[in-house]
């Protein structure tokens, strides 16, 4: 995992569990490697480490298993899912269609677009 200087750590750990999910590295009732796994492969404080896998905890992600570690939670790809396409409609959508308007480029042109690239 390579560190992004212009993002939180602990934001981008967060991202890196959803992403396994989502990809199925990590399955529903799968454990996720520990905040001290995190904080000696990424050279960082363990309690970074925490604040993003509690994070997941918070959203329904992850789960505890008490003195065991952290579990995908079942239904976890469908939660990180939601999660993204909210954040794709609410974040990167206006971002394309504020830059396509800025170039001229009308919502037919721009859905021909997305045609032409599949």
């Amino acid at each position: 995992m390579q560190l992004d200087e212009s993002k939180s750590i602990y934001v981008q750990i967060a991202e890196k569990i959803e992403n396994d999910i989502l990809s199925g590295a990590l399955m529903e009732e799968s454990q996720v490697p520990s905040t001290n796994q995190f904080a000696k492969v990424l050279r960082i404080n363990p309690a970074t480490a925490a604040k993003g896998i509690h994070l997941l905890v918070d959203e329904g992600i992850l789960y505890k298993k008490r003195g065991v570690g952290m579990f995908v939670s079942p239904g976890a790809k469908i939660i990180v899912q939601h999660k993204r396409k909210l954040h794709f409609v609410n974040v990167e959508l206006p971002r394309i269609l504020h830059a396509a308007l800025a170039l001229d480029i009308n919502k037919e042109q721009l859905i021909e677009m997305i045609r032409n690239s599949e």
